[in-house]
């Protein structure tokens, strides 16, 4: 399967934690106002917010009993349910598409983010399988107001990488809406796309294009698989 738009080294835990999208259903179904920065001054900690959701993620994934084939819609719906509390992926899309987000109207924001998730779960929702022993070493916290951004260290036999996970305080709870890795933004490495895809074709024509990649990555999912007989040597 080939898909349109370039994809961006990462590694697992980080897919994990942010990238498991097979969640168009449960945006379209919430409000798209939600993602409001909140105006309390009772804030939790951003280190302890992230500290937790990786924590349930590695539980979910060291799981023996979850890593079974037959199981393993069961083991993407349980990191689901983690990662939707924990992520916003309004904010991610609306910080992908850049200045045309306050040119379009509700519904065009509605279905530009299920393409957005959509687009994400193509590039790496299919790589959690790979996680195998990394753990992550916490370096510190930054914060600004109704911001923060919590700097780790992913660690393993085959990976040291830096993953700083960049989060919005909204309602009293710490919300990511960007990951960095290795000073790359996944939300800034979109937003360069599609901002050279809208300069070629215009917004309606980067919107055709994630149809266009939607609808392969759903054929590709619903496609018995090919079994290939090896020639005997």
């Amino acid at each position: 399967m080939s898909t349109q738009f370039r994809q961006i080294a990462s590694p697992r835990l980080a897919q994990a934690v942010i990238l498991t999208c097979t969640l168009v259903s449960l945006w379209l179904s919430a409000p798209l106002g939600a993602t409001e920065p909140a105006t309390s001054p009772a804030a939790p900690d951003a280190t302890e917010a992230v500290k937790s959701t990786v924590g349930e993620l590695i539980q979910v994934l060291d799981d023996e009993s979850l890593k079974e084939p037959h199981r393993a819609a069961q083991r993407r719906q349980a990191i689901e349910r983690i990662v939707v509390r924990r992520v916003s992926y309004e904010e991610m899309a609306k910080g992908a598409l850049g200045a045309p987000w306050s040119q379009i109207d509700r519904q065009a924001r509605r279905e530009f983010v299920g393409l957005f998730i959509q687009l994400l779960r193509d590039t790496f929702a299919g790589r959690i399988n790979e996680y195998t022993d990394e753990h992550v070493v916490y370096l510190g916290e930054q914060r600004e107001d109704l911001f923060a951004e919590v700097k780790t260290r992913l660690k393993g036999q085959k990976v040291d990488t830096q993953v700083d996970f960049r989060l919005m305080l909204v309602a009293e709870d710490w919300l990511v809406y960007d990951v960095v890795i290795d000073g790359a933004s996944i939300v800034s490495n979109y937003r360069a796309q599609f901002a050279t895809i809208i300069r070629d074709v215009t917004y309606v024509g980067l919107v055709k294009k994630m149809k266009q990649n939607a609808v392969a990555v759903k054929f590709f999912e619903k496609s018995p698989p090919t079994h290939v007989r090896r020639r005997q040597p």
